[in-house]
């Protein structure tokens, strides 16, 4: 939560962005002093492509990095990250564009010879606040000089595995086309700057950039009425979430396996999907996020794909569980491409199927009807879980676990109920709602056997049936 208070995370970063500062300094008087040097001597000072000699020895020169404080984001990085201070001054250089872009101003000075700005610089100006934004070549200024094998080294750093581009916290992003790779910007991710400013992950909102909502549940496992044969499928689930990066790195199965894990739940109404999906994060720690499929599906060519891509984009590298419920809008069955539309429905379902093959976190896909989906889908879940609707012993407790026993009258047969009418969970909550408002409508607190089948009625004229 972005509070302003004087927090450890706070004061890092204050430190970090400090030390940034006085580096920089040092840094151009550096980069000019061997400039003046090659106007006097016609050469560089052998400061070239000819190994780690001017780069170490222009490193040498910067201020060595501050001591963090104790219990601060930054200060875990630097420990769990392995940080280098080169890491830490190109981080640093990267979070200076949003905590304190006038650090950052000094790279707008102009070559006087060539009456613009400094190629070496890199960067661009940005188009709302005005102010500097780095790119990668800005970072190689900043720790790698003109020396190759130092600027191979920052490249190999960015781009390769390690573990802030594999959070997803430090990147740069692709230049634009025919441009050095270097050319593109210096990004820090917005989780990165949430973590580091409050030592805690943003959590998305729901809107037209992120169409997906995070869900919660006040109920427990407790509460959840389940067959046998799905809760071991589920512990199976569950099982995966907390061991399955050590089956993958401990047991060699990543050479052998697709990172992730994929589910279908499918059955009724009412029978526990979504908050099975729900209880599944919540009991690992992780967060649920059920994609809103009426903002992403699209009637426009490509769309569909752009607003799911925002969403898989974001949870690439969080411990997040995504939630397709009634996927069927999504997934369905792909068909003879007959027209130009027919052709682009089946390619919005291959890209469907790559991108959750791809996911390496938990998707869960839920349908009332598992022949609705297409079958490529069916050979790409892990899990297959069917709901059924409960029978009369699960039905009963249900009955029972919803409301408390004093809220019925004396002469209700909830036995007898869960024995004669076959309803869902989902179904007798409803069943129990109407029944209690009624109660409360004429000043009771306790529901009748009369109010009961009231509210059984309603909901099974919603089905067509009756008592």
């Amino acid at each position: 939560m972005w509070n302003g208070a004087d927090t450890p995370h706070v004061r890092a970063l204050g430190l970090e962005l400090d030390w940034l500062a006085r580096a920089l300094d040092r840094r151009l008087a550096w980069h000019f002093r061997q400039e003046d040097r090659r106007d006097d001597r016609g050469a560089d000072d052998g400061g070239g492509g000819g190994g780690l000699d001017a780069a170490t020895r222009m490193l040498a020169e910067l201020p060595p990095p501050p001591a963090l404080p104790a219990g601060s984001e930054l200060r875990r990085w630097v420990e769990d990250f392995d940080m280098t201070a080169t890491h830490r001054l190109v981080l640093a250089l990267a979070m200076a564009a949003h905590l304190r872009p006038a650090t950052l101003d000094l790279f707008f000075m102009r070559n006087q010879h060539l009456d613009r700005g400094f190629t070496e610089f890199g960067g661009v100006k940005a188009l709302a606040h005005g102010g500097f934004l780095p790119t990668g070549e800005t970072a190689a200024f900043l720790v790698a000089d003109d020396s190759l094998p130092a600027r191979f080294a920052l490249l190999a750093w960015l781009d390769g595995p390690q573990p802030l581009s594999d959070a997803g916290y430090l990147r740069v992003d692709s230049p634009p086309p025919g441009e050095p790779r270097l050319a593109g910007l210096l990004l820090l991710s917005d989780e990165a700057l949430q973590r580091l400013c409050t030592g805690d992950a943003d959590k998305p909102d729901h809107s037209l950039q992120f169409p997906a909502r995070r869900i919660t549940s006040a109920l427990t496992w407790d509460d959840l009425v389940l067959t046998p044969e799905v809760m071991d499928e589920v512990e199976q689930i569950r099982a995966w979430m907390s061991d399955g990066g050590r089956l993958m790195r401990d047991w060699g199965l990543a050479r052998a396996l697709k990172p992730g894990y994929r589910a279908l739940f499918h059955g009724p109404p009412g029978t526990g999907k979504t908050l099975t999906a729900t209880l599944i994060g919540q009991s690992a720690n992780a967060d649920v996020y059920r994609i809103d499929l009426s903002m992403v599906v699209s009637k426009y060519i490509g769309e569909t794909e752009k607003n799911l891509a925002r969403v898989f984009d974001q949870a690439q590298n969080r411990r997040w569980v995504l939630f397709f419920d009634e996927a069927d809008a999504l997934f369905g069955k792909r068909g003879a491409a007959q027209s130009a539309n027919d052709h682009h429905a089946n390619q919005e379902i291959a890209y469907l199927l790559q991108r959750i093959e791809d996911f390496p976190g938990i998707v869960i896909l839920a349908s009332n009807l598992r022949g609705n989906l297409d079958e490529a889908f069916s050979r790409r879940f892990q899990s297959m879980v069917h709901f059924p609707l409960p029978d009369a012993e699960q039905r009963l407790r249900l009955w029972r676990g919803m409301l408390d026993a004093r809220h019925w009258t004396e002469d209700v047969d909830l036995d007898g109920t869960a024995q004669r009418y076959a309803l869902s969970g989902g179904a007798i909550a409803n069943v129990i709602r109407h029944a209690a408002l009624a109660s409360l409508r004429r000043g009771r607190d306790r529901i009748s056997p009369a109010e009961l089948r009231a509210g059984i009625a309603r909901e099974l004229g919603k089905e067509g049936r009756t008592l």
